[in-house]
Parts: structure tokens; sequence; C-alpha cells
């Protein structure tokens, strides 16, 4: 096939597809034993859009008449879709080192927030802090990222909890889209927490009487695009009525559903969501079995964090009875100032392990299921024929080494690939030719 091409990844051991067959996501059966091609290629077309997959022979054949900007020869090494990351709240100044030490001596997430620390104290540093000094930090937080095999990531605000901060941040969100190789499903997560002064009703009043206006006009203007809506319905913060009035709002803007639940606390969000549309339910170590039945008939993905429950010492999500149920378990990072990591497979590590999940499983969660959670999954998610051309290059002979390398993918991973165009070189590996 004639032509110029931007990409060729040519004779990998495996080329891990996750999905063959378009599928929106995989439950339990399909998760575990995602599809695997041995002695593959793959062509990412100048649009960065995947043009074709198969047995190298077959490609070899097929395309050879056509030039190509970029050749990585994948002898020995495995390709697997670009990890996506469906949780993280990465805009911020204020890091909370000081509060990890309260933590190993037994403070709990509610007690360190209660006595002024927490989410108010990175909320009063965000505030201070200039547009530029956040895109800044947020930069360099997604540059750690995209080293660690993250493609797609979900960002929150949150951390304003005012109109005036939470558009600073969405604003700095939205930049990021426009100027780095990454994809971004940008979240309004203005109830986040209660500010100071504030009562809960008052807070959900202001968000749905003056913050989802002004993002709808923003939205119409073209100046911010904002993808989902968050809550935190929690005890103490937002109950399951107002969180249902925000969440209501939002989706009456366009805004898909995308909340914390269930996770200190059994709230019955999971119920709440399954009946609102939700497209995804965030932690959950607290929820019901009766959430569990809903979430799986509405569709409604479970994005499980398992840096959170390890780093807050919680119950585990229950990932196993969820499989078992149907439902679509996907996983995040959570990237916070209360659960600092940055690496998707350091969660799968974490997730086969304290979570029970397969390895497996846990690719899935992380690839098709997470980026169903965002609404991508026609886009990402797995290697195929017309997605994006989201990838990731790593130095072993099977794919399961990026789970089973707890920490070990600063030297594991080799080469990650967005639109077809290589966005990091490990400088350790002499692989890429140009051509």
């Amino acid at each position: 096939m004639a032509g110029r091409y931007r990409l060729l990844l040519e004779n990998a051991q495996q080329l891990v597809l996750v999905c063959g067959r378009g599928e929106e996501y995989l439950r339990q059966e399909a998760a575990a034993s995602p599809a695997v091609l041995l002695e593959a290629s793959v062509v990412v077309g100048l649009d960065g859009c995947i043009k074709a997959v198969g047995q190298a022979a077959v490609i070899r054949n097929q395309f050879s008449g056509a030039t190509f900007e970029r050749v990585i020869d994948c002898t020995g090494k495995c390709v697997l879709p670009g990890l996506v990351d469906a949780h993280t709240h990465p805009v911020w100044t204020g890091d909370r080192v000081h509060e990890f030490a309260m933590k190993l001596a037994g403070a709990s997430y509610m007690e360190i927030h209660q006595a002024g620390g927490g989410i108010h104290f990175t909320v009063e540093h965000t505030r201070k802090a200039t547009e530029e000094e956040l895109f800044a930090t947020f930069k360099h937080r997604l540059e750690r990222m995209r080293r660690a095999g993250s493609t797609l990531v979900e960002c929150k605000s949150g951390y304003g909890l005012n109109l005036e901060t939470e558009l600073k941040m969405l604003r700095v969100i939205e930049r990021a889209k426009q100027s780095m190789d990454i994809g971004i499903s940008s979240t309004y997560c203005g109830a986040h927490s209660v500010p100071k002064g504030k009562t809960a009703a008052e807070a959900t009043d202001d968000i749905v009487n003056n913050h989802l206006p002004k993002l709808k006009e923003l939205k119409l203007s073209g100046e911010i695009h904002v993808n989902n809506i968050d809550v935190f319905c929690e005890k103490g913060v937002f109950d399951l009525e107002s969180t249902r009035r925000i969440l209501q709002a939002g989706k009456e803007i366009g805004l898909q559903i995308n909340f914390h639940g269930d996770e200190l606390h059994p709230m019955k969000s999971a119920e709440l969501g399954a009946d609102l549309g939700a497209r995804a339910i965030s932690h959950l170590e607290e929820v019901s079995d009766e959430g569990i039945v809903a979430m799986a008939r509405a569709k409604c993905a479970a994005v499980l964090l398992p840096t959170t429950a390890y780093m807050l010492r919680l119950k585990q999500p229950q990932a196993r009875k969820m499989l078992e149920e149907g439902v679509i378990v996907a996983l995040g990072s959570d990237f916070n100032p209360n659960a600092y990591c940055f690496s998707m497979p350091m969660v799968m590590h974490l997730a086969c392990v304290n979570m029970k999940m397969s390895m497996n499983e846990a690719l899935a969660a992380a690839t098709i299921n997470a980026a169903y959670a965002l609404g991508k999954s026609d886009t990402h998610g797995s290697i195929e024929t017309g997605k994006q051309g989201d990838l990731l290059v790593i130095n072993a002979s099977r794919w399961e080494h990026l789970i089973y390398q707890f920490g070990g993918h600063e030297a594991l991973i080799d080469s990650v690939i967005v639109k077809g165009k290589v966005i990091y070189q490990n400088e350790r590996s002499g692989t890429m030719n140009s051509y």
C-alpha cells in the first residue's frame, strides 16, 4: 500500500491489542483474556490514527511501497496501548508532605481535614498561585505521567472552591489540552469540599446558580471545554441530596457525571449514580451490594483507586465482587497531594496484589475500561484500526513485566507514543531509526 505514514512499529514479540472487535469495554470474562498478537506490526497514519494491525510479514507486504516518517524495530519487545489514568487531581500548589507523618501516626483523613489540613491547606495555596505557576507544576506532572506510560489522563479542578480559582484551574487544564502531546479529559470538581464560611447547602446553591451557568457560557464561547462533573459525596461534605442536585445540573449543561462516592462511609452513592446515568463513580470502598448490582445494570464504570486505599489504610474496594457482578472496572492513580503517585504500572500492580485482580483484568482496567469511564473508548484504550495511535513500547519479551516489575517502569518503557508521534524516548534505548 503506497503512501506516506507517520510511524511503523514492526516485529513486536507481543502486540497487545486489548480489544479486537471494537468493544466499548470489557467485563470480567472478556477482561480475563485480552487480545494479543505475536510477531506483529502496527502502522499509524499522518492523521495520528492506526491504519493497520497484523502479523509482521503481512504488514511488510501490504506496505511494501510506503514511506514512513519513523520506523521502530520492536524485535524482542512488546507494544501495548497507551495507558489511561481515569482519576487525577494534578492542578494545585501546596503539597502535604508534612501530613504524611500524621497519617502514619494514625490520624484519619477526616481528622486532618477537620483540623484545617487536607484539602483546605492546598486550597489556600492554590488560590494564591498565579495561572503561570499552576501551569508550570501541572505540565511537569503530566510529563512524569507520560514517562510512566499514560497517554490519556482525567484531570480535575477542585482546589479553588470559589468560582475565580476553579476557572483558573480549568483554564490551566485547557491550556495543557491545546499545547501538550497528551490526551486530557477535564473535570469540574468545584464540589470537592465545602468552602470555609459556607454550609454545604450554601455551597450547593453557589455551584448550581453561579459556577455551572458560567461554565456553560465559557463552553458556548469556546474558551473552556469541560468534559465531566464531579462531587465528593461524603458524610460531612456533600450529602446525597446536594450531590444529586449538583450532578443533575451539570448533566443538563452537557457534562458527563463522574464523581467520588462511597469512599469513607456508605452513602448509597452507587445507587444515586446508576439512577442519574453516571458514566463513572470513583473510590467505592464502602459501596453496598445493591449499589454494585445497580452499577452493573446501568453500565456505570467503577474507577478503583488502589493507591488511596493503600496510603490511607482504607478497606480495599471489592474489585472481585464487582467483576463477578458484571461491573465495568477501571483504574486511576488518584494523583493528588494526599496520594502522590504518577504511575499507572504501579497502580496496576497494587490492584493485582491488594484487590486480587489478575494482570489481564488490571490491564483492561487501565486501558479500554478507563477510556470508557471517560467516554473515550471509541478512540482510546486499545490497538485497533481507526483508533488514535497512542502506544507504548516496553523492553521485555512479555507484556506482564509492566505490572510484575513493581516500580520498574522507568527502565522498562522504551517509547511513549501519542498520535503516532514519539513523545518520550528512553535514553537507555537505541532502538529508534528514522527513514
